[in-house]
């Protein structure tokens, strides 16, 4: 079973191009501060270094509960 990533808008998507935007809305966020727990797959970490510079993302163990977080 391959682990998992949570991966972290911290920079707005204002003034940055569509396919950037676009990048961000297919990883689930919505906004800064907004958080999402994906796959670790080819597809996903090619997402997340397109817009590297608009996100932080976190290696989850494979056994880790993940529990939505209150906003």
């Amino acid at each position: 079973m391959p682990g998992k990533l949570r991966v972290t808008q911290t920079k707005s998507t204002i003034s940055h191009i569509a396919r950037n935007r676009a990048t961000i809305r297919a990883l689930g966020l919505h906004g800064i501060g907004s958080s999402s727990v994906l796959p670790d797959n080819d597809a996903v970490r090619g997402m997340c270094r397109q817009v590297r510079f608009l996100v932080t993302v976190e290696e989850l163990p494979e056994g880790a509960e993940t529990t939505p977080e209150a906003k």
